[in-house]
């Protein structure tokens, strides 16, 4: 083998170990990611199935049950148009609340409920996560009455 011949050999050889390379750091970003859907996406059944996803919405008013005993706890997060019901077992953020922005990471359960690992609640009066508002104002009600409260 010429030398000429060796050197395009090393150049193919490296070539295709920066494109496995590629590949798998892409696959490992994919497999990482979570989007964002609102409960209107989520009935509408855009989300992937077996695949770890943010909810983003309003908790409704009344719709928080706590099991005895437990930390457990279910909820219902809405986006004025649909709702979804969501299980969470853990600890809340001190400033979860009925009628608050919320937005839980996990996955949707065998039976239609959402499954969270994850529950991050807003952090002032006056703040409401950009997903959150967009999937509001997006349900066309933003500055109407909700059965979550009053949007600020």
């Amino acid at each position: 083998m010429k030398a000429r011949h060796k050197r395009f050999a090393i150049v193919i050889a490296g070539l295709a170990a920066l494109g496995v390379a590629t590949v798998l750091v892409l696959s490992a970003l994919n497999d990482n990611m979570s989007y964002f859907f609102s409960p209107t996406q989520v009935a509408a059944g855009e989300v992937p199935p077996d695949h770890v996803f943010r909810l983003g919405g309003l908790v409704e008013a009344g719709s928080v049950q706590r099991e005895e005993g437990d930390l457990t706890v279910n909820f219902v997060v809405t986006d004025t148009a649909k709702r979804v019901a969501v299980a969470y077992s853990g600890i809340l953020p001190d400033l979860f609340a009925e009628g608050q922005g919320v937005i839980a990471q996990g996955k949707m359960g065998p039976d239609n409920v959402f499954i969270a690992e994850e529950v991050l609640a807003k952090h002032d009066e006056t703040y409401m996560p950009p997903e959150v508002a967009a999937a509001v104002e997006a349900a066309g009600k933003m500055d109407q009455r909700h059965p979550g409260g009053q949007v600020q």
